[in-house]
């Protein structure tokens, strides 16, 4: 296995997380000041929203790195 391989295994997983966390929404992550940060500035929607696309992102990224 190279390392490019690894990484997009490890995109893949890190974009499930992410989905998860914002499905889930845990205190103890959803509390944190960055997350606070972020729904200060695009609102609880909007974040959700934006880690939706990060995630996408990160899981489109991770697919093109398995496949090359």
């Amino acid at each position: 296995m190279n390392g490019l391989a690894l990484l997009g295994i490890i995109l893949v997983v890190y974009s499930f997380a992410v989905v998860g966390i914002t499905v889930k929404k845990p205190p103890a992550i959803w509390n944190m000041a960055k997350i606070k940060f972020f729904i200060k500035l695009f609102g609880e929607k909007g974040t959700v929203i934006f880690f939706y696309v990060f995630a996408a992102i990160a899981l489109a990224i991770g697919i093109w790195l398995l496949t090359i």
